[in-house]
């Protein structure tokens, strides 16, 4: 019986264990709150081909500030207007938010949102972005999305 309570016992403080360091790793990993937001106006044209260029405003700490835009994919249609808007987050300057995008994976959660299309830039500013018209699947071109500052 006595190693049966031994055994119980180490069943148990592992349980506690396990359950201690799954919670210290939720909070490690909360949701971002989101620092600024975006709203893109998007040209493209091609199927195929699938340019696209464009302009866009941050808003960041009350201000606004505009940018260009190259290099995001929408879907398979030939020539399109599109507008999208999104969230931002890990943003400390507004010249941060310029420089190369990649994509972050499909249905990337941020926030308790689900993306459209999370990407990532070299300083690690987030953009969780998704079209305003119904049915437009965002998605990043071979180079990466540019963002440069007008």
């Amino acid at each position: 019986m006595g190693h049966l309570r031994r055994v119980s016992f180490l069943v148990l403080m592992a349980i506690v264990l396990l359950l201690a360091t799954s919670s210290l790793d939720a909070k490690k990993h909360k949701p971002l709150p989101p620092v600024g937001e975006v709203s893109i106006e998007l040209k493209g044209v091609g199927a195929i081909v699938g340019v696209s260029w464009g302009h866009g405003v941050l808003w960041f700490k009350g201000k606004k500030y505009p940018f260009r835009v190259e290099g995001l994919s929408v879907g398979d249609i030939g020539f399109a207007q599109i507008s999208a808007r999104g969230k931002v987050y890990n943003l400390k300057t507004p010249l941060d938010i310029t420089g190369t995008y990649g994509a972050l994976g499909a249905g990337v959660a941020l926030a308790g949102g689900v993306a459209g299309l999370a990407m990532q830039n070299e300083r690690g500013v987030v953009i969780d972005l998704s079209a305003t018209q119904a049915g437009i699947k965002l998605n990043i071109g071979p180079q990466g999305l540019t963002i440069t500052m007008r």
